[in-house]
């Protein structure tokens, strides 16, 4: 929770969802195990299941295989998540109850809101398997972040990784205290000189380099 999801962006080329999926409030975030729900129809009862069988702290990640009409999450579903004790819950799909579910503070992310709900009709869904999400691959017990920029799956060799971004919000607190307080105007970055690099003859260098490094014969 102390680091955001940006951060840990830095490192990864997959493993994000679609930019849509953003929380019903921007001061929302999360964090927390998967536990998946597949909900492919207007059927939402794999996602009520899902709540009785998550362990707490989960995170309930629903895939709607695609449809963008159909909400599945509503101020009372999110309520019962939240009164099981759950983190938060990622729909790659709409949520309902827009006005509820930002005052209620229970981290909902969805890719937007529809007046239209599913139902409970017990025809469909699936729990705790891999699944798609957003357009990324989740599979159960895998780290889910997200705040106000959007939701990524933490790598599982996450130590580095987390240690880096720990590092880069310290800097960036102390760099936003230096401005408050000490009048810092932050002008260029510190690790990369942009004008000499981009002003450097590269092909120079090159043709240097590969006269200076002949080819063995």
């Amino acid at each position: 929770m102390r680091v955001d999801p940006a951060a840990v962006g830095h490192h990864i080329s997959r493993g994000f969802m679609r930019k849509e999926i953003k929380p019903v409030e921007d001061t929302m975030k999360v964090v927390g195990v998967a536990y998946t729900v597949s909900c492919p129809e207007r059927d939402s009862s794999a996602l009520y299941y899902a709540l009785q069988k998550a362990p707490k702290s989960s995170v309930i990640v629903v895939s709607r295989g695609g449809d963008d009409t159909f909400a599945c999450c509503g101020e009372f579903l999110a309520m019962m998540a939240m009164h099981r004790g759950m983190a938060g819950i990622v729909i790659d799909g709409p949520a309902t109850d827009k006005l509820a579910l930002k005052t209620m503070g229970f981290p909902v992310f969805c890719s937007g809101f529809s007046p239209v709900t599913s139902n409970v009709s017990g025809t469909s869904g699936e729990t705790d398997i891999p699944l798609v999400c957003g357009g990324a691959v989740v599979e159960p017990g895998d780290i889910i972040l997200g705040d106000a920029d959007g939701v990524i799956i933490v790598p599982r060799d996450y130590e580095p990784v987390l240690v880096d971004a720990e590092e880069k919000a310290a800097q960036e607190a102390e760099r936003r205290r230096a401005v408050r307080e000490e009048g810092y105007r932050f002008l260029r970055r510190e690790d990369f000189d942009a004008v000499k690099f981009f002003e450097y003859n590269v092909t120079d260098a090159i043709a240097r380099t590969k006269k200076d490094c002949p080819a063995e014969r």
